[in-house]
């Protein structure tokens, strides 16, 4: 017997799966249904998703379809790129940074419209069950949540889609049949995953590719763009002022016509297993590139190496879901005391699937050419102290050589 739920709010993208779930959640737990879907850039039509709500009995003022954008990228993307984190040394976290918006928007949701639950359309195997519901847990703690892929027994796309047939749930003629691979997208990239992409030894093939041009079909002539950072976060490209989502649209699109940002990646998931996925990041990739240049310049040696040594726990606390706890906030506070000075411009050459980087200034630079020329440096500094240096560090280790001769 389904637990008594009155309302619930359901992260509902308008495709099949979570129109299944709508229907689902309204037979199973005789509850009122309120749709939230969000715009977070993942380039689609989203006001479809209103009217197949229309369709399926759900009440104007109960469909929700919020432009998250700016708030996304502002408040998630910004700060993460500030940390330069990548989890297992690769992974722009694409996927990750975006579910922890989308619980936190679900639940003042519920708020709003007194639910006693929340669901979302995350299968039992991933990891985006435990980013949204570690986030739904620690904004509302005593919130009911309905995860129908570990409750119900509708195991396959094919059953899937006779319970729509059987309810009458439209099915586009493009979801028949078996997927070939399963996609997420928003504004800082594309992931897909499964089917095809399920060896990893076989090549990713060219029609998962939706973000970036292939680097072999890319402009055979290199493009020279320029960052301007404020404090960490980026704020104009080419000398052009920009909203944060505006921003990352635009390192998007030159990204994508250079053939940046592609990784073909098999990580490991929260929940233990192993996967094979293609992510297409190419803003991302930019801005991560451009973001570690002007960091050499106005960072200080034992800042920039701690940060290297956070980022890592940061990635891997962000990939798990646990944006909102108290250690991810704690590291935070730190990278953004390390951003003060974190100000400039940085020249990037971007050419066939390659950023590189060709120039950084910032009127708070570390870096001195009259300290560090090979040059004559007029005393600014005496190279007969780097004696003592070298003696004082090497001490431990002529005690060690002679111990052991």
């Amino acid at each position: 017997m389904a637990e008594s739920i009155n309302r619930v709010v359901l992260a509902y993208s308008g495709g099949l799966d979570t129109s299944v779930i709508l229907k689902w959640l309204q037979q199973e737990y005789k509850c009122e249904v309120v749709t939230f879907t969000a715009d977070l850039g993942q380039g689609e039509e989203l006001e479809p998703a209103r009217k197949k709500a229309e369709l399926m009995g759900i009440k104007p003022e109960h469909i929700f379809i919020d432009d998250l954008r700016e708030e996304f990228v502002r408040d998630f993307v910004f700060p993460m790129m500030r940390s330069n984190a990548l989890y297992e040394g690769l992974y722009l976290l694409g996927t990750s940074i975006a579910r922890p918006l989308i619980a936190k928007r679900q639940i003042e949701i519920a708020r709003q419209v007194n639910a006693d639950a929340v669901s979302h359309g995350a299968t039992g195997k991933g990891n985006d069950q435990v980013r949204f519901e570690l986030g739904y847990y620690a904004l509302q703690p005593d919130i009911k949540v309905i995860a129908p892929w570990r409750e119900w027994d509708l195991t396959s796309r094919t059953a899937l889609i006779a319970f729509a047939e059987q309810h009458q749930i439209p099915v586009p003629k493009d979801k028949r049949g078996e997927s070939p691979f399963s996609t997420d997208a928003n504004l800082l990239h594309t992931s897909s995953e499964g089917k095809v992409l399920e060896d990893p030894w076989d090549e990713v093939p060219d029609y998962v590719f939706s973000r970036t041009v292939s680097p072999e079909e890319a402009p055979d002539t290199p493009q020279v763009i320029t960052v301007a950072f404020e404090r960490g976060d980026a704020v104009a490209v080419d000398g052009e002022g920009m909203s944060p989502a505006t921003l990352l649209a635009k390192l998007n699109d030159l990204g994508r016509a250079h053939g940046i940002g592609r990784l073909d990646l098999v990580e490991n998931r929260f929940v233990g297993m192993k996967s094979r996925g293609m992510y297409e990041t190419p803003g991302g990739t930019i801005l991560h590139a451009a973001h570690r240049a002007i960091e050499q310049i106005t960072l200080d040696r034992g800042a920039a190496h701690l940060k290297d040594e956070l980022a890592p726990r940061y990635a891997e606390l962000v990939y798990n879901g646990f944006w909102f706890s108290p250690e991810r906030e704690m590291l935070q506070a730190a990278i953004d005391h390390s951003q003060h000075k974190v100000s400039g411009e940085v020249r990037l050459k971007l050419y066939k699937g390659g950023v590189h980087v060709i120039g950084r200034r910032s009127p708070n630079s570390l870096y001195s050419e009259k300290v560090v020329t090979f040059e004559d440096d007029q005393g600014a500094y005496d190279q007969r102290d780097a004696a003592g240096f070298i003696k004082l560090n090497a001490l431990r280790l002529r005690l060690l050589g002679r111990r052991d001769r």
